[in-house]
């Protein structure tokens, strides 16, 4: 997640003081990682203007077209220079570095004679600028964007620091810069704005009949806002501000209403989908895609789908692969006038099983899959009608929605329990602040919390507990020994499990781990039946070729065998020692306890009736010769006599 500066400081008052390393160890005091600090235009002087094209001689002596181009820098005079780029053409305005301005790399620009004329000057690119990747071309411009002989540097605001940051997992709200802003502000103590505020007083007025909008299956979407606009100038063009913006996280800049999608995305974190309304047939409904078998996505690729896919359809076809990409047949195009704003808190969990199925991982998919704020798909998507209607000529039709946002219950924890995990003592006021901080609201008198709505990850009281040590710092905390139990010991259990490996390593086994998952086919082939080949599917498998919970050691074991071989090994002995999942009983809820205070043994009792059964298993495997022929005597095989000695050493 890259984040600029002058970004953040759009939301955080830092002081002219603060260095971009001081912001750096502050959010990685809050356990975020800053992976680089871009300096961007660091190395860059100018002076670099925008220039309006003139004249353009096409040179075509030389192997490759060479143009000398005629640029008005508004100095007064035509100044010429040589360039190879040929997309553009008289009357665009261009990017030129003059003589004395230095590029990147440290490559000073001067007058120079080169293929017969005299170039005094150099017409940039993006790339060549290090402002973006684009390298197709020149950045073209025209006299309502930019002006004659205004300075480059400022107006594409390439100055800038961007902090690249690596987002975990249950960090979803930092995948933007709402929430990088709040931990900035949170770490180095300083005051945030919230730019959502802004945004919840903003209405639009139904000026007619929008599109119709419902979520079929309420566990697969919460919310689900479609606004409809109108009137839309195809030709209307991103506002430079804003493309710059884009580019400095790492994306390009495409079309006015895709931009403003995806700036709306970056800036609060919420993903929003735009359709050509003229190409949707009736209303749109989230449901699954049951008997729909093909898709193409905006990619270009027909995709297969799964019965399970969950996907956002019209009246007669699917228009998109929910919460990961949109389809073909309903982009927005140079021709579309009339849009439909889909904006959905999609359930996380069905996200990500799209994008795992279809391998298909977007911008989209990795925010909505790490959960984001229920508010934002109202806040989200007014922002975008705000942006989209100020800079062309769209006009607000109508707001249609379907269901309601959700969010996470009220917890009431123990201020007292945060300073006993934590090892000192943290005063309750402490924590309450801390906890505001964050974005909570408390309740100091019965300590009941309630979350903000961005943070789906905070339900216990050792959720919030992590909160205060985070930002509190870790490095606040003392470093104390733990004390050491009078009489640490192992079970029998343990010690019996300790001594079975201990023996059959000192029997010349080498111990392996396997995978714990499996497949039916690995199933079918091993020719178990009956129990032996009743297991547990599960929910959300790391692989979905290993969808099934393993219901002996031995495959795992014959697979080891298998790599070694292959690698040249002849002659091994291997075992594992580990459970296996047979469903041979009927599965007993889960229990969720409060974590805030010890379970009573009525709980306790519950949480164990609900773990189904897990033998632990000891198997092994021998492979080639146990001996090597030598002066004592001749080789010898593994044999079953083998197998049967070292089962019975076991039971013993």
């Amino acid at each position: 997640m890259r984040a600029p500066l002058s970004w953040i400081k759009e939301f955080v008052d830092i002081p002219a003081s603060v260095t971009a390393d001081q912001i750096s160890d502050g959010l990685i005091r809050v356990g975020f990682e800053v992976e680089e600090i871009i300096y961007q235009g660091a190395d860059l002087t100018g002076p670099i203007k925008f220039a309006k094209v003139l004249s353009i001689e096409e040179i075509t002596e030389f192997k490759k077209p060479i143009r000398y181009v005629g640029l008005d820098c508004g100095e007064g005079e035509t100044r010429y220079v040589i360039c190879g780029a040929t997309n553009f053409a008289v009357g665009d305005l261009v990017v030129a570095a003059l003589p004395g301005a230095v590029l990147p790399g440290d490559f000073t620009i001067g007058a120079r004679e080169t293929y017969g004329k005299t170039s005094n000057g150099m017409i940039c690119s993006a790339r060549e600028l290090e402002i973006s990747e684009d390298h197709e071309g020149i950045m073209v411009f025209t006299e309502a964007e930019v002006t004659i002989g205004e300075d480059a540097i400022q107006t594409l605001q390439i100055n800038d620091v961007i902090f690249d940051v690596a987002v975990n997992p249950d960090r979803g709200y930092a995948l933007s810069i709402r929430g990088i802003a709040r931990e900035v502000a949170g770490s180095l103590d300083l005051k945030f704005t919230d730019p959502v505020n802004a945004l919840r007083d903003l209405k639009f007025e139904d000026t007619g009949k929008g599109v119709s909008a419902k979520i079929v299956d309420k566990s697969t979407a919460s919310v689900f806002y479609l606004r409809t606009l109108s009137n839309f100038d195809p030709k209307a063009t991103t506002p430079i501000w804003m493309r710059r913006r884009i580019e400095k996280m790492g994306m390009r800049s495409i079309s006015l209403v895709v931009d403003v999608t995806n700036y709306v995305m970056l800036e609060l974190g919420q993903p929003l989908h735009a359709f050509d309304k003229s190409k949707i047939k009736g209303g749109l409904t989230i449901k699954r895609a049951a008997s729909v078998q093909k898709f193409k996505t905006l990619d270009g690729v027909e995709r297969t789908l799964d019965p399970d896919d969950l996907m956002v359809c019209d009246d007669q076809q699917p228009l998109a692969l929910a919460g990961t990409m949109g389809g073909l047949s309903s982009e927005i195009t140079e021709t579309t006038t009339d849009i439909a704003l889909e904006a959905v808190r999609f359930d996380p969990i069905c996200v990500a099983k799209n994008s795992r199925r279809h391998k298909l991982s977007s911008e989209a998919s990795r925010r909505l899959e790490r959960s984001v704020d229920p508010s934002l798909a109202e806040l989200a998507s007014a922002r975008f009608v705000q942006l989209l209607t100020a800079h062309s000529s769209a006009q607000h039709v109508a707001t249609v929605v379907d269901g309601a946002p959700i969010f996470g219950p009220t917890v009431t924890i123990d201020p007292t329990y945060i300073s006993k995990i934590l090892g000192f003592e943290v005063p309750a006021a402490k924590v309450a602040e801390v906890l505001r901080v964050i974005g909570c609201e408390v309740d100091e008198k019965s300590f009941a919390i309630d979350p903000p709505s961005w943070r789906s990850d905070l339900l216990t009281a050792a959720d919030f507990t992590e909160e205060v040590a985070r930002m509190i710092g870790y490095d606040k905390i003392p470093s104390v020994l733990p004390p050491r139990p009078l009489h640490a010991t192992l079970t029998p259990t343990q010690k019996r499990r300790r001594a079975i490996a201990t023996m059959l390593a000192s029997r010349g086994l080498a111990e392996v781990q396997t995978f714990p998952f499996t497949n039916q086919a690995t199933i079918d082939s091993m020719g178990f039946v009956g129990e032996r080949a009743s297991t547990y599917k599960v929910a959300n498998p790391m692989s979905e070729e290993f969808p099934l919970m393993r219901v002996h050691l031995v495959p795992g074991l014959i697979e080891v065998a298998q790599r070694n071989i292959s690698r040249g090994a002849k002659d091994f002995a291997i075992f594992e020692m580990g459970s296996i999942f047979r469903s041979s009983q009927k599965l007993v809820p889960a229990v969720s306890p409060n974590l805030s205070k010890r379970p009573d043994q009525k709980i306790i009792d519950q949480i164990f009736a609900a773990v189904p059964t897990q033998g632990y298993h000891v198997a092994g495997l021998l492979v080639g010769k146990t001996e090597n022929e030598n002066w004592q005597g001749k080789a010898r095989s593994y044999n079953w006599q083998d197998a049967i000695s070292f089962a019975q050493d076991i039971v013993q």
